[in-house]
């Protein structure tokens, strides 16, 4: 069985207003050591099945580029003692701007780390401050020349729309700016406020402005005109490439490929049962020190649904044909009243035996998947 692997490291220099991501704040001293240890105690001793192949790793965070070369290395060989790991793998490291250095990123990539996830958000100054990102946008493009100087050809940036008080051109000077720099996979995200969050808080206050949802929808629809025109091709609800760039780790969760996660929070799946770790960090890191895991949830899944609803997030959608040969049963049959008012309602179409969703129905797609669960 051919895997994914993701390894969560958790620590951030500030913790940005809008995450709802299990994170911690970067401090000095045995913290961050012990929480290496820890998670590759768990990949050592996780109960996955010895010696499965995993063509992707996935360092995501937090800020995992805050590590050190010797504990990323540290990680890896825990990695490769437990998984057989294809020559060919996928490494990808979500990297924050000013977080990493010439001589890191040479680490890094030397350590075979070959995909940058770089969370750039937005090259405005004054909502970096307003997210609380710690960075500038000199950073960012600082920071993008240096993964190219260190021999990063994958790059991916993180840009995202809808932010309080953001205006339909400041939106376009960041994809213009974004699109200049040709990266070869962009992630390209409306604004979700999570409650919990300052970004919450403030807009329940009225410190800043709800966002505006019609706005958000002329900023995805310049987001898919101006990327086709460069030459990047939509797979994903949010996810943009250059032919032959696709992020390999992140299709196997809309995909449901198996996906073997370490850390805090981490989540994994095996094809049939989704489990988790321990969402507070100085917990799991106990858990892994007294009893070697740390998994706190674990749930059958109906396997056809969230083949549907994560299917229908990317672009080629769901072959009818395919489903009901691996399924048992038509589901334009099964849902035929639900489709037909989809299709009404032009948030779905229906070509070639595929259902897809429309330009509408992309902007109201978690309405549209809540039908098929």
């Amino acid at each position: 069985m051919t895997g994914g692997i993701y390894l969560h490291i958790p620590f951030c220099k500030s913790r940005c207003s809008y995450c709802d991501f299990a994170t911690d704040v970067w401090r000095e001293g045995d913290a961050v050591k012990r929480y290496v240890d820890s998670i590759c105690s768990e990949i050592r001793n996780s109960k996955f099945e010895s010696r499965n192949l995993a063509d992707t790793i996935y360092f995501g965070g937090g800020t995992p580029s805050l590590l050190t070369p010797k504990q990323v290395e540290q990680i890896l060989a825990a990695v490769n003692e437990k998984f057989v790991v294809d020559s060919g793998a996928e490494i990808t490291m979500e990297m924050n701007p000013a977080t990493v250095t010439p001589e890191t990123l040479a680490a890094f990539r030397s350590l075979g780390v070959n995909r940058a996830s770089f969370g750039v958000q937005t090259f405005d100054d004054r909502a970096l401050k307003l997210l609380a990102r710690g960075h500038d946008a000199n950073d960012a493009r600082a920071t993008f020349e240096m993964l190219r100087d260190a021999g990063f050809e994958n790059v991916s940036f993180d840009l995202i729309a809808g932010l309080p008080g953001q205006t339909l051109p400041q939106w376009e000077h960041n994809l213009d700016e974004a699109i200049a720099t040709r990266p070869e996979h962009l992630s390209l995200y409306l604004l979700e406020i999570h409650a919990g969050t300052p970004l919450a808080e403030q807009v329940r206050s009225g410190r800043q402005p709800r966002p505006d949802e019609e706005l958000a929808a002329e900023m995805y629809e310049m987001m898919l005109d101006k990327l086709a025109h460069a030459g990047y091709v939509q797979y994903e609800i949010s996810n943009f490439s250059r032919p032959g760039s696709e992020s390999r780790h992140n299709s196997k969760y809309w995909t449901l490929d198996p996906v073997f996660g370490f850390g805090v929070s981490a989540h994994s799946f095996d094809g049939r049962q989704r489990y988790a770790n321990e969402r507070d960090t100085a917990k799991y890191v106990e858990l892994i020190e007294n009893k070697n895991e740390a998994e706190v949830m674990r749930e059958d899944i109906d396997v056809a649904s969230e083949f549907v609803f994560l299917g229908l997030r990317m672009e080629e959608g769901i072959d009818l044909n395919k489903f009901a040969g691996h399924f048992g049963y038509d589901l334009q049959e099964e849902y035929r009243a639900e489709i037909d008012d989809l299709i009404a309602a032009e948030l779905v179409k229906i070509t070639d035996h595929s259902l897809r969703l429309t330009l509408k129905g992309k902007l109201f797609s978690n309405e549209i998947f809540t039908v098929f669960v």
